[in-house]
Order: structure tokens, then C-alpha cells, then sequence
């Protein structure tokens, strides 16, 4: 099957009325619970932009309060997939403060749960890339907001 371009979609959609455009958001809604967290968040972060952010936040806290960090490599691991569920929630947003606040917030409890104490060296990069990308996104900002997320991330350095 064939997967046509986004323009062809586009034009598609257009030829809907309200009705059905409604019913075809909400099948792909069902579709996954990724299609559902987005359209949640387009519908309610205009009346509140932070909504996004805490949830992140909330949802990473217990992704890290329930990692096991018994030994290397299972913290590794868990590691692993709290920067993947990150890097999903990322898509959500286009907010490069979201980004950088989201990105830091992952570094800070990736220290605070001790997973930089095993010194392994695929955490050690994790990390590194995270404030890599925190860095760049710094970069592209306000002067006054570059100043204020460049006191963060030298704690974290």
C-alpha cells in the first residue's frame, strides 16, 4: 500500500464536512494512546501551556521512581527507556523552553536517582547527548532566557 504525502491528505480533508472530520479525529484518537495524549494536549494547552510540561514531568517521575537501579546494566536499561518515553512526549510539543525545561528536568533525576554513580559508560553518553541537546536548543533563544537555562545547566555539567 501506497501512503500518500501529507498535501494529498490535506486536500482530502478539506472535502470533509465538520461531522465527519470530527469522527475521523476521534478514530485516530482510538487508533493509539500517542494519537490521544496529542490531540489532549492541542485541545487543552491554550488555556493552560504549562499542563503539558507538569504532566511530563509527573509521568517521568514515575518512570524513574519505579526504575530498577540494582546494578548497571538493568539501570541502564531503565535509563534507556525513560529517555525513549522523553523523547515521545518531545513530539508532542513544538516549545523549545518545553524542551529544554523537560530535557533538564530528565538529567536532574537521572542524578538524583544515582544513575550516574555506576560510571557506565552508555549512561555517562545519554546524559551527555541530553545536555548536548539542551545546549543547542539554548542556543537558539533569548539572550535572557539563554542566561537563565545557562545557570541550570552548569549545575548539571
Amino acid at each position: 500500500m501506497q501512503i500518500p504525502s501529507l498535501a494529498a491528505l490535506k486536500k482530502e480533508l478539506n472535502f470533509l464536512s465538520e461531522k465527519e472530520l470530527i469522527e475521523t479525529v476521534l478514530e485516530l484518537a482510538k487508533f493509539n494512546r500517542d494519537n490521544k495524549a496529542f490531540l489532549y494536549f492541542k485541545l487543552f494547552e491554550r488555556g493552560n501551556p504549562r499542563i503539558f510540561i507538569e504532566m511530563v514531568k509527573d509521568d517521568l517521575d514515575i518512570s524513574f521512581m519505579d526504575a530498577n537501579t540494582r546494578n548497571y546494566h538493568v539501570a541502564k536499561k531503565s535509563a534507556q527507556a525513560i529517555r525513549r518515553k522523553l523523547n515521545k512526549n518531545l513530539k508532542l510539543s513544538k516549545d523549545k523552553t518545553a524542551h529544554i525545561e523537560l530535557i533538564i528536568h530528565f538529567c536532574k533525576q537521572m542524578k538524583v536517582y544515582g544513575f550516574l554513580e555506576y560510571r557506565h559508560p552508555v549512561i555517562e553518553n545519554l546524559y551527555k547527548i541530553q545536555i548536548g541537546k539542551v545546549e543547542k536548543l539554548i542556543a537558539g533563544l533569548h539572550e535572557d532566557l539563554q542566561y537563565d537555562y545557562q545557570l541550570i545547566l552548569e549545575e548539571l555539567a
